[in-house]
């Protein structure tokens, strides 16, 4: 299983020209553009970091002291350390702020209360998603949003026009993208993730619940802000930090001392993000697919239907009505199954083609190869059995409910 997960991984990151520039750097995803160092690079390499080339920046793939395999479990079971600087971090500022994001996403941001955040989509003309991302409302007239870098480009120039729009009609807007160079981001995530963050922090963050941010000093490092959120279905968080002070964070959270944390790299992300149901960008959600399609109508505030008034709104409030034609679902594949992967093709017990794979991998908490794609509507409810055609041949699988390991987000008491 080891093996099959690594191999899931390199692929999505495989280069167009191979080649492997030392021991510990591998290049996987080489393009014309030389790749960015986070601020960690170097600390990854003494950790003993195997990067690759990931989104325009070299990031770990795996650690040599564990396998990707243990590097997943360790998180479930203790906590890991992802280094996501790569991440687009952005704050937007002015008195109108809120409409200026909301006319290019989904999120009800008026409806926040300041110190929360929400998931949301930006959408096209077409009710498309551009790109998933993270706004936490700051204050009235401050907000900070976290997207994926590899649509970097697309969100800068998306967020630029909608400023520039709204400037042109006299109104208060300014937006600043952060550099790698300055501001570093770091994931921690698992059961002992916040109780080992808080050992270095002066705030009490046992009131700090899902998707809600605020600053602090972490290490004795000012100027830190803390978002408890992540990409695992752990609880944890993801925290802002200067750059010149990563790796002193970093090292900081590896005490011994202090918790019981381990680094992470893509590896472990990917098989963990894959168990807990989440999308990655390119792969289960793009330009061509809707929320509505791809099963994340809840990051459509009800507010913002009525208000008919995002990018593709009409589109997204005509499939709400009148439903669509294929969905996002899971599926578990029986034992002894080969993995499915990216472009998988699914069949129904008569052989017709009835949808497609868009990620999948050996699940190491379940032991079984699990997947994620796109199915016809009428094939969508969890235990329909399908079939999963990979490499000619068809392994029998079932529709299942994601996620398929039960999530731990830190919500308030009911």
């Amino acid at each position: 299983m080891q093996s099959l997960i690594l191999r899931h991984v390199v692929q999505r990151v495989r280069s167009r020209i191979p080649g492997t520039t030392r021991p510990e750097v591998i290049r996987h995803f080489a393009s014309d553009k030389t790749p960015s160092r986070t601020a960690l690079y170097e600390f990854h390499q003494k950790q003993g970091g195997k990067l690759v080339d990931f989104a325009g920046y070299w990031l770990p793939v795996q650690y040599s002291d564990q396998s990707i395999i243990k590097s997943h479990l360790y998180t479930r079971e203790y906590g890991s350390i992802f280094d996501v600087s790569h991440m687009l971090q952005t704050y937007l500022k002015g008195k109108d702020v809120i409409s200026c994001l909301e006319s290019i996403c989904t999120a009800d941001i008026k409806g926040l209360r300041n110190g929360t955040g929400t998931l949301t989509v930006f959408t096209n003309t077409s009710g498309g998603i551009l790109d998933d991302l993270i706004v936490n409302r700051v204050a009235d007239d401050v907000l900070y949003v976290v997207s994926n870098a590899s649509r970097k480009d697309v969100d800068m120039s998306n967020m630029s026009a909608a400023v520039a729009s709204f400037k042109a009609q006299g109104k208060d807007v300014s937006v600043e993208f952060l550099s790698s160079d300055d501001q570093s981001l770091l994931a921690v995530q698992g059961p002992h993730a916040v109780a080992t963050l808080q050992k270095l922090c002066t705030k009490d963050l046992s009131r700090l619940y899902f998707m809600n941010s605020t600053t602090d000093s972490i290490a004795g490092v000012d100027g830190c802000r803390i978002t408890r959120c992540g990409y695992t279905g752990e609880d944890g968080v993801e925290i802002s930090i200067p750059s010149a002070k990563a790796a002193d964070i970093a090292t900081a959270l590896l005490d011994p001392s202090v918790g019981k944390l381990k680094l992470a790299g893509l590896g472990a992300r990917d098989s963990l993000r894959l168990e807990a149901g989440l999308c990655l960008y390119g792969n289960d959600i793009d330009e061509s697919t809707t929320p509505v399609e791809a099963n994340l109508l809840w990051l459509v505030a009800k507010a913002r239907r009525a208000e008919n008034n995002f990018p593709g709104s009409d589109k997204i409030n005509s499939q709400i009505k009148n439903g669509v034609t294929r969905r996002r679902v899971g599926f578990k594949m029986d034992s002894g199954a080969a993995p499915a992967r990216q472009h998988v093709e699914i069949y129904n017990n008569e052989q017709q083609k009835v949808g497609e794979v868009t990620s999948g991998c050996p699940s190491p908490c379940l032991q079984q190869n699990v997947a994620m794609g796109y199915i016809r509507e009428e094939y969508k409810k969890p235990g329909t059995e399908i079939s999963l055609k990979v490499r000619d041949k068809h392994y029998h699988s079932t529709v299942a409910k994601m996620p398929f390991v039960a999530t731990h987000y830190y919500q308030p008491p009911k």
